[in-house]
């Protein structure tokens, strides 16, 4: 008797724990007092890849603020309005004096299914409109089907499947089931003795935002300067395809790569709104066949003449476009540090709008200044017989003394040049991420004005390692009426050996630059071999 009461004992204490759970007393956190919303970008969008607006794949942390009321004991709270790619397993919650017991995530939100499976065995109100004369008709009905399937009614007449007797039909519902919102809803279980209000802090990863700058040149002089001034507004473009809205928010960016080993998409697990299936059964039965409709004139036997089926209608989601600049508002977006990434932060609480793009003013230089260079290619494999035209680059250095000196996150460029007819495009190029003192170079276009030739002087195979140096030449010629800059790129060095040539690498490439005068012609010539020859 010893031994079997404490098992008793402890099986009863057992039994009691579901019991608890089952008691948690559900609590709604207030709607958000504070937000703070910061992107970052696709980790595996590459350079000069624009963003997917219909598939964003960068992610942003949110920190939402909130009030909550407990009672003493057990309680589970909800977290209405939540990021529809909320990463759950990442979501923390202060503030709490008893903690965190579970954390969940609804998974089904308010929808046609989920309202009739929370109603199985319940009564809802059937109304029927009689086609030919437009009256309704409304009676007591028990659900006896799940939604997956077709939807069968108990009323007095019997049991009956809905929309299958040709007539208009709706179902109305007294109130939503315990635990379905129209809105994704996280909850925790917590404890607390006393009970009491307390300001907890929800934060979490998102899955579907993404953002990128966008940079708009405008050039100050015409072409024959030298000495280029431009100025150069960018802006941070915020995509956000969750189906909420972050109201009032701190808006931030992180630029820089991530290391990011997760899969947030698939760790997301949006919840679904499950739709209504509906399913005719056969009238009658094979043995006896259909019952004959009656077809008399105002009678609810009538049955409506054949209609053809509504087309499909496309799901076609808005996106909205809300540009913010800094002479509507007197401000722009700072830049911080982050580390070694770059934080660039909002200064005025602004609305991340559901399935939309915000753009905000970050940058406005009025006057960047740089100078055209022309750029020519030419290795032992480009021959040429004719000239050319040459690749036009503006080049600036990065720092304050050329009108710069921040960070210059990765995005799309356009350059415009001021003209008789007013502003028009004269370029586009795509940026890639310049911290602040680097060399900074677009491409323009391409001249007719500065021509060249690349010719191999000698006749032996310029890739046979013992077939010695190879002659090359290059010939630049410039109807300018003023000097210009040619920068001529000769090749990789892990491919060549060079000699008589500039000791200079740009991108990788062995390069000199040379000044050929106004109306003028200039040769340039040196030696290649390949690296591997002895």
């Amino acid at each position: 008797m010893r031994r079997i009461l404490p098992l008793l004992l402890a099986g009863i204490a057992l039994s009691a724990q579901p019991a608890t759970a089952q008691q948690r007393v559900a609590v709604d956190a207030s709607a958000p007092q504070a937000l703070a919303v910061t992107v970052y970008r696709d980790p595996n969008r590459g350079e000069g890849q624009a963003m997917d607006r219909d598939w964003p794949q960068g992610f942003a942390m949110i920190s939402e603020t909130r009030q909550v009321t407990l009672p003493p004991g057990e309680s589970t709270i909800r977290f209405t309005g939540v990021a529809e790619g909320m990463v759950a397993v990442s979501a923390i919650v202060t503030g709490l004096p008893g903690g965190t017991i579970e954390k969940n995530r609804n998974a089904d939100l308010l929808s046609p299914a989920a309202l009739v499976d929370g109603t199985l065995g319940n009564r809802v109100r059937v109304t029927r409109t009689n086609p030919a004369t437009g009256e309704e008709r409304a009676e007591s009905a028990v659900i006896r089907t799940r939604a997956d399937g077709g939807l069968v009614l108990q009323t007095d007449a019997g049991f009956e499947a809905v929309r299958c007797a040709g007539v208009p039909e709706r179902l109305s519902f007294d109130a939503a089931p315990a635990g379905l919102s129209a809105q994704p809803v996280f909850s925790i279980d917590t404890r607390d003795e006393a009970g009491g209000t307390y300001t907890v802090t929800l934060t979490y990863l998102a899955w579907g935002f993404d953002w990128q700058a966008n940079y708009v040149a405008t050039l100050q002089e015409g072409r024959g300067s030298n000495d280029v001034h431009l100025r150069l507004v960018s802006w941070l473009t915020i995509l956000n395809d969750n189906g909420q809205s972050f109201e009032n928010a701190e808006l931030m960016a992180v630029a820089g790569t991530l290391n990011v080993v997760s899969d947030f998409e698939e760790l997301s697990d949006p919840p679904e709104a499950r739709r209504l299936a509906l399913t005719c059964y056969p009238l009658g039965s094979t043995a006896a066949g259909s019952p004959v409709p009656s077809y008399d004139k105002g009678g609810w036997g009538a049955v409506p003449p054949p209609q053809m089926a509504a087309p499909m209608m496309m799901r076609m989601e808005a996106v909205t476009i809300d540009s913010i600049t800094a002479q509507d508002i007197g401000w722009l977006a700072t830049e911080e540090q982050l580390g070694d990434l770059k934080l660039y932060r909002v200064p005025e609480r602004l609305t991340v709008a559901a399935q939309g793009l915000k753009q905000i003013a970050f940058l406005d230089r009025d006057a960047v200044r740089g100078r055209y260079v022309y750029e020519v290619s030419c290795t032992p494999w480009g021959e040429m017989s004719e000239f050319g035209d040459t690749l036009i680059l503006f080049s600036t250095v990065n720092d304050r003394e050329h009108g710069l000196g921040v960070a210059l996150p990765s995005g799309p460029l356009a350059l415009f040049e001021p003209g008789p007819a007013g502003e028009l495009l004269v370029g586009q190029e795509n940026l890639r991420d310049y911290a602040s003192g680097q060399d900074v170079e677009f491409s323009v276009g391409s001249s007719a004005q500065v021509m060249h030739q690349c010719e191999r002087l000698t006749a032996h195979d310029p890739g046979d390692a013992k077939g010695g140096w190879t002659r090359m030449r290059a010939t630049l010629t410039n109807a300018n009426p003023h000097s210009v800059t040619v920068r001529v790129a000769a090749g990789f060095p892990s491919d060549w050996a060079f000699r008589r040539f500039g000791s200079a690498l740009k991108d990788g490439q062995r390069i000199t630059e040379v000044t050929v005068p106004a109306n003028g012609r200039r040769e340039v010539t040196w030696d290649v071999r390949p690296a591997t020859a002895q």
